[in-house]
C-alpha cells in the first residue's frame, strides 16, 4: 500500500459525493477533519467515517474534529451533552485544585469516550496557551489560566484522560498564542518577546507536556525567532520546537486556510511541509481547494510515520459512561458555587 499524503482535508457535507470518494481514493490524504456542517447524528457520523476510511483503504485512517468544550465544540446540536470550557476548570482550581483536577478528568473521559464511540479519533484538545490580561478573547476564552504551571498541570489531566479512552490528545497551539492581541483567523499576530522571556511562561506548558503524542502549530510571527515567516511555515520555529522545546511528537499545523497566512492553498501546504512539520491541516472543505492542497502535499516521511505509530501505541481502550460522568461534573460545579 502506498504511503498517504502528509495532509488532513475537509469536506462540505454530511456524506461523501462520488467525486469526493474518487478524490480520496486517488489522493490518499492521511486524515479527514470535520466541522459542525459534517456532524448531524451518531449513525450519520459513523457512516461518514466509514465512507472515508473505505475510500482511502485504511480502516484506521484518522478522522478528527475540534472538541475542546465551551465555544469550540462541534458536537453541539442537542444530540450530545455540552461540555464546559476549560477556563471553568482553571477557575475551580483556584478554589480547590484537587476537586478541579477530578472534575476535569471526569469531563475529559466523558468527552473522549463520546468521540471514540462515533469513530472520531481526536477532538484536537487541550489548549495550553496562556490566558493573559491582554490575550485576544479567541484564545483566552479557551484557555485554563495565566499561570503556566497550572496550565501544564491541568493540561496533563486532559492528555492522560483522553489517552485512557482511546482519544488522541493534541496540545495546542505550540509554541503558544498567549501573547496575541488579534484573532489569527483574520489577522497575523506578531510577538516580540524573546525566547528567554518565554521559556518559563508561554513555552513552559509545552515543555512539560512534551511527551504528548501530537501538537498543533500556531499561526503567528515570533519576531526574535523568525521576523519574516509565521511559525506554521517557519523552518526556524520548527527547529525551535524540536530542539529548544524538545518536542518529538507529531506536529500538525493549525488550519492553513486561516487569514493569518497569505498565498495560494498550494503555496501554504508546500511551505508548511518544507518548514519541517509532519502534517499540513487544510480543512476548508471545498473539493477544489482540497485538490489544490493535495497537489502540493507529499507522502508522509518515515520519521513522521514513526511518530504517528508511537502516538497510536499510547492509546488505551477504556469504556466510559458519557452521561453519568457529565452529570457528575455538573454536580461538582454546582456544589462549589459555579453556575
Amino acid at each position: 500500500m502506498s504511503k498517504p499524503l502528509a495532509l488532513f482535508v475537509g469536506m462540505p457535507g454530511l456524506e461523501l459525493s462520488a467525486s469526493e470518494v474518487a478524490f480520496f481514493r486517488e489522493a490518499n490524504p492521511f486524515g479527514l477533519f470535520l466541522f459542525k456542517r459534517n456532524l448531524d447524528n451518531p449513525e450519520q457520523i459513523r457512516r461518514l467515517v466509514g465512507q472515508f476510511r473505505e475510500a482511502v483503504g485504511r480502516e484506521d485512517a484518522p478522522v478528527y474534529i475540534d472538541q475542546e468544550g465551551g465555544r469550540v465544540q462541534r458536537l453541539d446540536n442537542g444530540n450530545w451533552p455540552l461540555f464546559r470550557p476549560i477556563g471553568h476548570f482553571g477557575a475551580l482550581a483556584k478554589k480547590d485544585l484537587d476537586i478541579a483536577k477530578h472534575a476535569l478528568r471526569q469531563s475529559t473521559l466523558a468527552m473522549g469516550a463520546m468521540m471514540t464511540e462515533l469513530g472520531i479519533g481526536s477532538g484536537a484538545t487541550p489548549v495550553i496557551d496562556l490566558a493573559r490580561a491582554g490575550t485576544h478573547d479567541i484564545i483566552s476564552s479557551r484557555s485554563f489560566s495565566a499561570d503556566p504551571k497550572l496550565v501544564a498541570e491541568l493540561g496533563r489531566v486532559v492528555v492522560d484522560a483522553l489517552l485512557e479512552v482511546g482519544s488522541m490528545p493534541i496540545i495546542k497551539h505550540i509554541p503558544g498564542y498567549g501573547r496575541v492581541d488579534v484573532d489569527p483567523h483574520h489577522d497575523l499576530p506578531v510577538v516580540h518577546a524573546s525566547v528567554d522571556e518565554m521559556m518559563d511562561s508561554d513555552f513552559l506548558p509545552f515543555i512539560r507536556l512534551k511527551d504528548s503524542p501530537w501538537a498543533m502549530v500556531a499561526h503567528l510571527i515570533f519576531s526574535k525567532i523568525d521576523p519574516d515567516l509565521p511559525a506554521s511555515i517557519s523552518p526556524r520555529v520548527c527547529n525551535l520546537i524540536r530542539t529548544v522545546l524538545d518536542y518529538d511528537g507529531v506536529l500538525i499545523t493549525d488550519c492553513l486556510t486561516m487569514d493569518a497566512l497569505s498565498g495560494s492553498w498550494s503555496d501554504r501546504v508546500r511551505a508548511a511541509l518544507d518548514a519541517g512539520y509532519d502534517i499540513a491541516l487544510h480543512s476548508q472543505g471545498d473539493l477544489a481547494a482540497s485538490e489544490a492542497a493535495a497537489k502540493a502535499a507529499r507522502v508522509m516521511s518515515d520519521a513522521t510515520l514513526a511518530r504517528v505509530a508511537r502516538a497510536e501505541q499510547q492509546l488505551g481502550n477504556r469504556r466510559a459512561d458519557t452521561k453519568a460522568l457529565h452529570a457528575e461534573v455538573e454536580k461538582i460545579f454546582e456544589e462549589n458555587g459555579f453556575a
